[in-house]
């Protein structure tokens, strides 16, 4: 990875910018510039083959001022401790922004699977509790799906937490199957976020969305489920989507129901009918009102910053825009909307799972979208206030505000 693109000093970055603008006391910043706690660990796994395999696996308590910790769980064979420092720094400041009671963390481990048969991943699933157990738990630390992990493999987890445990807890987990104590509305959570603030965006810019073009980059959960509810929700049209093989294009339009089923039979997008291939870098570069960077870090960067080609930046994936990039979308009027305020559905909704495990009650679907729809739309009207009274961007003010409310928590502590 290159230096310039490690995604925990862009996030280090980040908070930089802002501190001086919050007058952040030293020690606050250096405080909060750095996880609280790191945890690693060498995850032995039996294959089908008969051999073991040795997985390095990885937990970021990044600071836990406000409540447990909370986040996702990634499966990559290019993961590093950095990017998982960076994800943990921004579920910080994403449940901050939400004004969730809980901390920010995330995990990691480096395997590719692609390539690992059912039975393995689940044997995976196990010994990352196993390892990791003693520093889990609902008071302490609660993982979630991320990237390449599934309600299934949360399932596994949560069983293998409770074996160990002797008890039910349902609740140490988010994002199980329904039947294990899920929430309703957890799968479509990101995505359906994104859309809310979207539309939040679009009243507070004056910029039209009905009849308006979208791409989207990145057709996994989160890029697909933009693509059907931008245009349900919103009225958007679809012209183009993309994932890490290429993408497919029409200035038409194209059918978000038909793309996804066709990614999903298929694998992959192309040879998608009525539609031309396309490059991620070239779909980037459309004139749409809205673009959806719904793939990994680092997607817009200084070099193709002055080429994006949308009004609306609805940043889905964790970290795709780079600090200097920024600078250059800012500067042209691009509306960014960051990563933290923008994914934070997902957490969202990890928070109402959480929260109907602790009760034994649990709501359904219409009440799951309806508190998801307050929620983010307070938290976009809470960012947009600080970046009307104090001449910032969308980012800077989502950070202004987060920042602020886990460093008056550190405070009320007595850390600092």
């Amino acid at each position: 990875m290159q230096e310039k693109y490690n995604p925990f000093k862009i996030a280090q970055e980040q908070l930089d910018q802002v501190a001086g603008k919050l007058e952040l006391d030293p020690i606050t910043h250096q405080l909060l510039r750095n996880p609280m706690h790191e945890i690693s660990a060498a995850l032995p796994v039996k294959m089908d083959d008969g051999s073991t395999k040795i997985f390095q696996a990885f937990r970021v308590q990044y600071n836990m001022a406000r409540g447990p910790g909370k986040g996702g769980i990634r499966w990559h064979p290019h993961e590093t401790i950095d990017t998982v420092r960076a994800l943990a720094a921004w579920m910080t400041w994403k449940t901050s922004v939400m004004d969730i009671p809980l901390g920010g963390a995330k995990g990691g481990v480096v395997c590719n699977p692609k390539e690992m048969s059912s039975g393995e991943k689940e044997r995976l699933a196990r010994a990352y509790i196993r390892a990791f157990s003693g520093s889990l738990g609902i008071t302490k630390d609660i993982p979630a799906p991320d990237v390449y992990t599934t309600p299934q493999i949360m399932a596994w987890m949560m069983d293998e937490y409770e074996t160990i445990a002797g008890q039910c807890h349902p609740g140490v987990i988010t994002g199980k199957p329904i039947p294990l104590g899920g929430s309703r509305g957890r799968s479509d959570a990101t995505a359906r976020g994104g859309i809310y603030v979207t539309r939040e965006a679009g009243r507070a810019f004056d910029i039209t969305l009905i009849g308006s073009p979208m791409a989207v980059m990145g057709f996994g959960n989160a890029g697909q489920n933009a693509a059907l509810l931008g245009e349900e929700l919103l009225g958007l049209k679809v012209v183009a989507v993309s994932d890490s093989k290429g993408g497919v294009y029409n200035s038409k339009g194209l059918d978000a129901k038909q793309l996804v089923e066709y990614k999903n039979s298929n694998g992959t997008l192309k040879g998608f009918p009525n539609a031309e291939e396309i490059t991620n870098e070239e779909l980037l570069e459309l004139e749409v009102t809205v673009l959806f960077p719904a793939a990994l870090e680092n997607a817009i960067t200084e070099d193709n910053a002055s080429r994006i080609g949308c009004k609306i930046c609805c940043e889905l994936a964790n970290g795709p825009t780079t600090p200097k990039a920024d600078e250059v979308l800012n500067a042209r009027g691009v509306v960014v909307l960051p990563d933290f305020l923008a994914n934070a559905g997902g957490v969202t909704v990890s928070y109402f799972e959480q929260v109907q495990n602790a009760n034994n009650f649990y709501w359904d679907l219409q009440e799951v979208h309806s508190r998801l729809n307050t929620r983010m739309t307070a938290a976009f009207q809470s960012v947009f206030d600080v970046c009307a009274n104090n001449e910032v961007s969308l980012r800077q003010g989502a950070y202004m505000l987060a920042v602020a409310r886990v460093a008056e928590a550190c405070k009320l502590r007595g850390w600092v």
